[in-house]
């Protein structure tokens, strides 16, 4: 156990941590030349295409250090905030981690998110200072904000760039000398902790487990702590590029077992593996349950394809577990799930993954949060759905989820994001400098105001500078209303929303504008109208395509044209009180990019 070294890598996005990932595992010689591709533990296609890491990836590396042999296991971390659950996992099976800031942008919100995370775990934290060979580079300033930040010392902050290989040797030697060996005992009762699963086709589901103490041999019985299941470890090894079979496991290490699980709900991340002869007293403490943030209704286009959707979700959630799901029914789009998801970029990366991964075309409802509801005879209903809202005259008083928002920026931004997050109904709590011309700012706000675009503009008014960061606080009461969405006076409740009384009018027109362009025309006019109970507040019309049917009457009394026109116009009157209207695809996406 002396010779092993759990770490994992924790930074902002794009601050180089994949980079720095395939530099290590190339002077380690985990992988060959030959096996060598860019960003090489990023192994889904739409990582490699973004450039971004969404799923953490372990991977053992071997080291030869003062002639004795170490293993290094590593766990790649995301950056995005939408993915931080995914970082509180990788940080609960590490004892060390490599804290990288990029040399021309310092340190950034979700770094020190990240950081935070890592000391409440008590992780020893390497410095490292990356992307030293760009000509536009701020080493003196990013150290001296860095030893603000972490405490330590200058000439510990170690100087690399990722991409030529600098700096690689002493980020190992650093690893070996100053990362703690970790702690347990082989000798006692077996306690792994899961802390991530994929489902392969033909071995069933492939759990990733860290071992905290005791030891594990192919072959045994085990079971899972949550569940009680007893199962045969068929096969346990280590990850490298490649899974290596291995006769039996320490405490202290990182490996995989398979058991032949086949049923997805089984296998839980954050779950004990333990002996079924020898059991240990109590799971182990790792991370919690994640919440939420936003939920979004996704239907299958063709309703027959419902169990196929439901069975891909399941097998999503394996890999993805923050992922949540349970099924609902809507008037307009039939059977489906209403998901929960940490954000909107998850949101869309888990509907292309269903389209990529497993074929499954998804229609996604308007994305919301969830509400709480006080009833009038003193009940409470948490409303994930606008159409489960309670009759307006049942309701007391509505809630929303209110988060702490902060914002790390250069000093010339602080006006315009100011006004973004006034605009969203924020409140400035507080205003710090760090260095001279950063500021961090923090802000109260709803929840609901930051789902929609908030990221997107402010990446936009501060030229790319701002980084962002937040965590939930607590509900606290709202004027909500629910804006509803009428074609031909029929309700597409996949289309309402709960917004803010005082944004409701210019959204409701701002819907009618854009679905006006989006629905195609049909033979009979189309009525998009928005709505707050039985207000009207809104109105476009869809014009009808029309034949010219009195183009063969040529001269002659015009009552001979008023005939034909008057038979056209009962004809169009009879098709619209029959004709429906599909709503397409985009429509759905549109209201997100509302602007």
């Amino acid at each position: 156990m002396n010779n092993i070294r759990n770490f994992c890598i924790i930074a902002h996005i794009d601050h180089g941590k994949s980079t720095l990932a395939d530099r290590l595992l190339e002077k380690t010689k985990t992988i060959s030349e030959r096996e060598y591709q860019d960003q090489v533990l990023d192994n889904m296609d739409l990582e490699r295409e973004r450039g971004i890491t969404i799923k953490s990836h372990a991977i053992q590396m071997e080291y030869l250090h003062n002639g004795q042999k170490y293993f290094l296991n590593l766990i790649d971390t995301p950056g995005h905030v939408d993915f931080s659950y995914e970082v509180s996992r990788s940080i609960a099976a590490c004892e060390g981690a490599l804290l990288v800031i990029d040399a021309t942008q310092g340190i950034q919100a979700q770094t020190i998110a990240n950081l935070y995370k890592a000391l409440d775990h008590n992780l020893e934290i390497i410095p490292v200072l990356n992307k030293m060979d760009m000509a536009n580079a701020m080493p003196e300033e990013v150290k001296d904000q860095i030893v603000d930040l972490v405490g330590c010392k200058r000439e510990d902050i170690i100087e690399t760039s990722a991409r030529t290989g600098m700096g690689v040797d002493e980020i190992l030697m650093a690893i070996v000398e100053k990362v703690p060996p970790p702690q347990g005992d082989p000798e006692a009762p077996l306690q792994a902790l899961i802390f991530d699963s994929i489902f392969n086709s033909f071995r069933g589901i492939i759990a990733y487990f860290r071992i905290i103490n005791g030891t594990i041999r192919r072959g045994e019985r085990v079971q899972f702590f949550s569940t009680g299941h007893e199962y045969n470890a068929e096969e346990i090894g280590v990850l490298k590029l490649k899974q290596e079979p291995k006769e039996y496991l320490e405490a202290g290490n990182v490996g995989y077992i398979i058991s032949g699980v086949k049923i997805s709900a089984e296998v839980k991340v954050g779950d004990t593996i333990t002996h079924v002869k020898n059991p240990c007293d109590k799971a182990i403490e790792g991370f919690e349950d994640v919440k939420p943030m936003v939920f979004a209704g996704m239907y299958p286009v063709d309703a027959d394809e419902y169990e196929d959707l439901r069975s891909s979700i399941e097998k999503l959630k394996l890999n993805d577990a923050s992922l949540s799901f349970q099924p609902e029914s809507s008037a307009a789009l039939g059977f489906g799930f209403r998901c929960g998801f940490l954000g909107l970029l998850h949101m869309e990366i888990i509907q292309e993954r269903l389209d990529r991964e497993f074929n499954m075309d998804v229609i996604t409802t308007v994305p919301n949060v969830s509400f709480r509801v006080f009833t009038t005879r003193g009940e409470q209903i948490d409303v994930h759905n606008p159409s489960g809202l309670p009759p307006v005259t049942n309701i007391d008083r509505i809630e929303e989820p209110y988060i702490i928002a902060q914002v790390i920026t250069l000093a010339e931004y602080v006006g315009a994001i100011m006004n973004l997050c006034i605009d969203k109904r924020g409140t400035l709590k507080n205003q710090v400098y760090l260095t001279r011309d950063r500021v961090e700012l923090t802000f109260e706000m709803p929840l609901s105001e930051i789902v929609f675009d908030f990221y997107d503009k402010l990446k936009s008014i501060s030229k790319g500078y701002a980084s962002f960061d937040y965590y939930y606080t607590a509900y606290q009461n709202a004027d909500l209303v629910r804006l509803d969405i009428l074609l031909n006076g029929e309700m597409v409740d996949a289309l309402s929303t709960l917004i803010y009384r005082g944004h409701a009018y210019d959204f409701g027109r701002k819907m009618c504008v854009k679905l006006k362009e989006l629905i195609p025309r049909q033979q009979f006019d189309i009525a998009i109208q928005a709505a707050i109970g039985a207000k009207i507040i809104a109105r476009e019309t869809v014009k009808a395509v029309r034949k010219d049917v009195t183009a063969k009457c040529y001269g002659g009394d015009i009552t001979r044209k008023r005939k034909l026109l008057e038979k056209q116009k009962k004809g169009k009157k009879r098709m619209r009180q029959i004709g429906n209207v599909e709503v397409p695809q985009q429509a759905f996406l549109a209201v997100l990019k509302l602007d």
